[in-house]
């Protein structure tokens, strides 16, 4: 079963835990696609020393995990 997480909020920590939770999922077996809309799209420019949604990200993307932005 794929899953898909719609994230359309430039909050670092809100985004920050979707993209844990994609990773988990993935870690699972699952096959997981994020979508990113709105000011889910600046998603590059909210990473912070509490939140590194770009590491996250990047760890999303060494899983397999498919990004549409």
């Amino acid at each position: 079963m794929a899953w898909l997480y719609i994230i359309s909020t430039n909050n670092a920590e809100t985004v920050y835990n979707a993209v844990r939770l994609a990773n988990v999922s993935l870690s699972k077996g699952k096959e997981v696609n994020m979508f990113m809309l709105g000011k889910g799209v600046e998603f590059n420019d909210i990473s912070s020393e509490n939140f590194d949604v770009n590491g996250q990200i990047e760890e999303f993307y060494s899983r397999g995990g498919e990004l549409i932005v």
